[in-house]
């Protein structure tokens, strides 16, 4: 199988891109098992696609392998489209995900339940070689819960109700792979990656 390696510290995004890659013969390669750390790398963009090719274009360079990163966020309705590209870092540095979802839910705190829409967004920046990026994106609509259901998936997924009235908290990872942001955006790739490896 050939490696890609997957320019990120979240084992679970690292297992969803694993799940769609593995039938194309690609192992998802973490930047841990590859020996490297991408901590330091500023996510200094204005949108998930330059943040993606931010990250890939570092994984890259400082390992030679196929590279692949994604910038995913939550865009708020409400909020303005809060927190956005912001969505890791939205209850400061150091938080985690119960940190972010309660911060989240006091900002939309006495907001109806018809006005609590919500999108995620999935850019995905692959970077084969110094003269082959492919890209893709994914969005996925729904609305924002009172309160956390769920103990599946990772960041946001306990509170972002989708069409079934399920949160991708809820759902089982290939239910969530079919319907998400991240999914879509990964189906496109796996199509790009087809044509460009035919």
């Amino acid at each position: 199988m050939t490696k890609f390696l997957i320019a990120t510290g979240n084992v679970g995004k690292v297992r969803e891109f694993g799940r769609i890659l593995e039938p194309l013969g690609i192992e998802a390669v973490s930047a841990r098992e590859a020996g490297i750390s991408l901590d330091d790398v500023e996510e200094t963009g204005t949108t998930f696609a330059e943040n993606a090719y931010i990250k890939a274009k570092a994984a890259f360079e400082r390992t030679g392998l196929p590279s692949i990163a994604d910038d995913s966020g939550l865009s708020v309705d409400a909020l303005n489209g809060e927190p956005g590209v912001y969505s890791a870092r939205y209850a400061g540095e150091g938080a985690d995900d119960s940190m972010r979802i309660a911060k989240l839910l006091k900002n939309l705190d006495g907001v109806e339940k018809q006005n609590r829409t919500a999108h995620f967004t999935c850019s995905i920046c692959c970077i084969i070689d110094k003269d082959t990026i492919i890209t893709a994106e994914g969005k996925c609509y729904g609305v924002i819960a009172d309160k956390p259901m769920g103990n599946g998936g990772f960041g946001y997924d306990p509170i972002f109700l989708t069409d079934g009235g399920k949160t991708f908290g809820q759902l089982t990872a290939e239910e969530k792979d079919s319907v998400s942001h991240r999914g879509k955006a990964l189906r496109e790739l796996s199509e790009k990656l087809k044509c460009d490896r035919a």
